[in-house]
C-alpha cells in the first residue's frame, strides 16, 4: 500500500483529501503521526513557495513522499488580502471565527457588487530526493455579510458560490470537494499520481 504524508495537522484538510483520493490505493498519514517533526515556518510570499517548503521539509524528515498545500482567500476589494496570511489574518493563534470577524470588519462598507473573491490552492508533491511538482486550483465567489452554514472550515461560511446560491459551508461535502479550489488542485494531483505511480 502506498503511503503519502499530508504535511498538516488540520483534521478537516485530511478528511477532505481522504475523500478526494478514495479509490487510489493511497493511504494518507498526517503530521500527527510524526510529532517529532518541527513545524515549518511559512515565510514565503506565495502559496507555491510555502507549499514546496512544507513538503520538502516533511519529506526530508520522514523519508516519505509528501503533499503539502498552501491556500487562502484573495479578496479583490482588499487588494488580494488576506492571501498567504489567510490562516493567521487576525493574528497568531487566532481562530477561524476571529479571522472571519476581521474580514467582515474590513468589508463593512463595501457593497456586495465589489465583494468578489477567490480561493486559491497550490499543492506541492515532494519526494525524499528533493524533487517536487505543484498543482493548482481556484474557485471564484463573493464574500457575504454574515456567516451561513456549519460545514467546512476557515472562511467557508462567508464564501458564497453564485452558481449554487450557497456558501461553501452550506454545500454538501461531495459538491464542495468537486468544485473547490482544493478539489481542483487534488484532481490534478490525483491524475498525476495515477499516471505516475511512485
Amino acid at each position: 500500500m502506498k503511503e503519502l504524508l499530508v504535511a498538516t495537522g488540520n483534521a478537516g484538510k485530511v478528511r477532505e483529501l481522504e475523500a478526494l483520493l478514495e479509490g487510489t490505493g493511497i493511504t494518507l498519514r498526517s503530521l500527527r503521526d510524526f510529532p517529532h517533526l518541527p513545524p515549518t515556518v511559512e515565510d514565503g510570499d506565495s502559496f507555491e513557495k510555502n507549499a514546496i517548503k512544507k513538503a520538502r521539509e516533511a519529506s526530508a524528515g520522514t523519508g516519505l513522499p509528501v503533499i503539502a498545500d498552501d491556500s487562502g482567500l484573495l479578496v479583490a476589494a482588499l487588494d488580494g488580502r488576506p492571501g498567504v496570511y489567510s490562516a493567521r489574518y487576525a493574528g497568531d493563534g487566532c481562530s477561524d471565527a476571529d479571522n472571519n470577524l476581521k474580514l467582515l470588519g474590513e468589508l463593512v462598507d463595501v457593497p456586495m457588487s465589489r465583494r468578489g473573491a477567490a480561493f486559491r490552492c497550490v499543492i506541492a508533491l515532494c519526494f525524499p530526493d528533493g524533487g517536487c511538482r505543484t498543482f493548482g486550483g481556484e474557485l471564484h465567489g463573493v464574500i457575504t455579510d454574515e456567516p451561513s452554514g456549519d460545514g467546512g472550515f476557515g472562511y467557508d461560511p462567508l464564501f458564497m458560490v453564485p452558481e449554487y446560491g450557497m456558501t461553501l459551508a452550506e454545500l454538501p461535502l461531495e459538491v464542495k470537494n468537486r468544485i473547490s479550489h482544493r478539489g481542483r488542485a487534488v484532481a490534478a494531483l490525483t491524475q498525476y499520481l495515477l499516471e505516475n505511480p511512485f
